[in-house]
């Protein structure tokens, strides 16, 4: 980790704020519609993996924001 600020720190948290609203409002706006008549159970399932997976590409993002390499 670095010491010095650069300017990828504030402008990736801004992407990162900005794509996982984008994800979000998606999500909420489509998935009621195709999983709202199955069993709760079913649907508790497939949003604790659609809240999950946004967490796939965050290790090679933070690495870029801090370093700017990209992995």
């Amino acid at each position: 980790m670095s010491h010095e600020p650069n300017w990828r720190i504030p402008v990736g948290m801004l992407i990162l704020l900005a794509g996982l609203s984008v994800y979000a409002m998606l999500i909420a706006r489509y998935m009621p519609g195709l999983i709202g008549g199955w069993h709760v159970v079913f649907q508790t399932v497939i949003y604790l993996v659609l809240g999950l997976i946004w967490l796939l590409p965050l290790k090679r993002f933070l690495i870029w924001m801090e370093s700017g390499r990209r992995s």
